[in-house]
Order: C-alpha cells, then structure tokens, then sequence
C-alpha cells in the first residue's frame, strides 16, 4: 500500500519553508487572488515562483487554491492568472467552480486539476464526473465517514486521487459553505473572509426591550450551539490508508508558522513509522498537543462527532520563544527572538527531523558577545549555547499557559 501523501499548510513564504523543512510532501498555498484565505498572508506574482522553487528544491510539490466562485468581472481576468500559475511552475490547482476547473485545463495545462471539499463531493459517481471531465484528484466532503470513503475508492477508477482533511479546525457549517459572516459582519465566508460568527458568545434581545440581554443557557457556562471541535486523526493514519486515502491535508493556511512546522513533523513522523511497520513514535504523537488548538475529535470518520459544550477557547500551553537560524558545530545556536524569557528559563528544542530535548536557558550574548540575561526585542539576533547541533529553522519553545480562561 502507497504510503500517505501529507500535504500541509502554506500562507506565507515563512510557513511555507516550516511545512517544507519539517516533512511535507506538498504544500498548498494562495496567490493574491481567487483564494478561500484572505487573511493569510499569501503570494504576490513575485513570490510565487520563489516558493515554488523553493519547495521543488526539497522535492517537495505545490498546489495552489483557486477555490472562490468568482463573479463574471472575476472570471474575465483568472485565464492571465491561471497563465502565471503554470509559468511557475505549480504542480496543481484546487478547484471549486466548474468555469474555473474548465479555464485551469486550457490555461494551466502543465497543473493538475483538484476539486475543492466547497464542492461536497459525498459519492462515487460525483468523484467519477470529476474524474471524466479531467480531475486527477478529489477532496472529499469532510462530512463523510469512513465506509462512505471506501465505497467511493472502491466505485471510481484507480487512478483518481482520493484527499481528505486530517488535521484542524472544522466548520459548523456544511463543507463550509455559511452566510453568518456575510450577514453579520459583511464579509463573505465563502470568498476568504470569514468573521468567524460561530464561535462568538451570543445572548438573547427580546423585540421590545430594546438594550436588555438575556443569557441563553445551554449550562451553566452558556452557550456552543455552534462550537465545533479541531480535527485530529494522527491516531487513526492505518485506519485512513485502509479505506483508500491517497492524501491527508493539514488545514491552516492562516494559522502561524509554528503549527505548520509542529503539526507537519508530527504526521510526518507518524506516516513514516506506519509505513515502516513500526510502533508510533509516541514522542511526535505528542506533539499535536503542543499547539493552540481546540479540545480535539475525530470529525466525522466514525460517525457524528458530537458537539463539546465546555467552552470554545483555543488550548494554549506552550509558547515559541525564538527561531534558530544557524549552530556552529559546538551547538552555539544564533536565535531570532520570538517572544522574551529570561535566564534560567527551562526550554524545549524541536526541529525538522530533530526529536524535542530540554534545556535551561544560560550564558546568553548579543551579537557583540556582552551578556544577555533576558532578550526583549522582537526578531532580534543572540546566541544561545545548545547541547547539540540543530538545524536552521528549529524552534526554541517554552510550557506556559496561555489559554484563554
């Protein structure tokens, strides 16, 4: 059985060389238009054939989001887009709207055509549609389970490429497809702008008392009617490689660099060992609990997920404190500051292929080699001294609790 391609996250040029270095085997990511992330940071027409070749000089692939459903002013100007994509060099476009899906075939010739989970592909003759009309690959419903999956591998031509979500936050709505955002806040979730509505903290106005707010009760510590947990499947990769899986997904372009590298390598780590017969590593099993993230589930794969009314707050418990950017040989690490922390400060180390180790933080310099006893300023430069060598693009994290109380 081929083992699991793991495609993660890519939002900016920094994000991307996380997801790269830490063991994507691809990566997905926006230009400036026609993305369902617009608050990522994204490429420009500049950047994206630097990203490209950068992740092509680690072997790793790109595939680009085209995934809004664009307005007739739009559609006009995605052909010299599409160009731009393929003279890049993209390996694949993420498609939703069939217009587009027809345009990337005649503009984008050397990419291959994925269809978007927006187009809640949730059987068999559906994924083989997409298939006839030119599709190599399909994202599928995140609402489906399991059984539902192996019974459309088992219906559609083995060539066709099966993806779905592994990893992230979940919508309450269907395949995502909400207006809250729209008529709450005026920004379209359905075009990269999502406000986010279901997970804000709502109270009761009757009509005629305009200004007095009634709790809505669902216990004692409100109300989630529209909470919905992350997604976490690193302990059911076999179970996902067994009903056909081709390709898992990492969700969160808009998420910060520092999951992209920790959620990648966890995967990474875990798809390898699987693949090699070998017990899961529970050391990078464990590393999924060390980003912000909402209490976990395994989505729909096993049936209805079931809905967590405990709170709808981010767990955070470990903070990024610097990025390594070079260690000599004797483990003399130069260190992008991320967040301050004085001397004395226990510390973790991870990196790309780097298993997490402890260290107290001492003997401290800047870049003139005076003491440092607490770096304070964002982004600045100092060295740490380190047990080992580590690689550029380690990070340098701490166990604080950050949660939101």
């Amino acid at each position: 059985m081929a083992k699991l391609e793991l495609l993660s996250p890519a939002g900016d040029m920094e994000r991307l060389k996380m997801s790269v270095l830490y063991g994507a085997d691809a990566v997905y990511l926006a230009g400036t238009d026609f993305g369902m992330r617009s608050f990522a940071g994204n490429f420009t027409p500049e950047e994206l054939p630097k990203a490209v070749e950068f992740a092509h000089s680690h072997g790793v692939k790109v595939h680009v989001t085209v995934n809004t459903m664009p307005r007739n002013e739009e559609i006009a100007q995605l052909p010299e887009y599409l160009e731009r994509l393929d003279d890049a060099g993209v390996d694949a476009l993420i498609v939703a709207d069939l217009g587009a899906f027809t345009l990337a075939g005649k503009y984008a010739p050397h990419c291959q055509r994925h269809i978007s989970t927006q187009q809640s592909i949730a059987n068999y003759e559906c994924a083989k549609a997409w298939y006839d009309l030119g599709a190599q690959r399909v994202v599928l419903a995140r609402e489906l389970n399991l059984d539902e999956i192996r019974h459309i591998r088992e219906n559609t031509p083995k060539e066709l490429e099966i993806e779905t979500f592994g990893h992230g936050a979940m919508c309450v709505s269907y395949s995502g497809r909400c207006l809250l955002s729209n008529y709450m806040t005026g920004r379209d979730s359905n075009r990269g702008a999502c406000a986010q509505p279901c997970r804000y903290q709502y109270t009761l106005m009757e009509e005629k008392r305009p200004g007095e707010y009634f709790p809505v009760f669902e216990d004692e510590k409100g109300t989630y009617i529209l909470n919905s947990r992350d997604m976490c499947m690193i302990d059911h990769l076999q179970d996902l490689m067994d009903a056909g899986v081709d390709c898992i997904k990492i969700e969160g372009r808009a998420k910060s660099a520092y999951y992209a590298a920790i959620t990648t390598g966890a995967y990474r780590h875990c798809i390898d060992d699987i693949a090699a017969g070998r017990p899961i590593d529970p050391i990078w099993r464990d590393e999924v609990d060390k980003i912000s993230h909402r209490v976990y589930s395994t989505g729909f794969y096993y049936g209805f997920p079931g809905q967590y009314t405990e709170h709808s707050r981010y767990i955070r418990q470990w903070q990024i404190c610097a990025i390594v950017e070079s260690c000599d040989e004797s483990g003399l690490a130069l260190c992008s500051l991320r967040n301050k922390f004085p001397e004395g400060t226990e510390l973790e180390v991870v990196g790309p292929d780097l298993k997490p180790f402890s260290i107290v933080a001492q003997n401290m310099t800047d870049l003139e080699g005076n003491a440092l006893p607490e770096p304070r300023t964002p982004e600045m430069k100092f060295y740490l001294p380190l047990p080992q060598v580590v690689p550029p693009y380690s990070i340098i994290r701490r166990a604080v609790d950050l949660s939101a109380k």
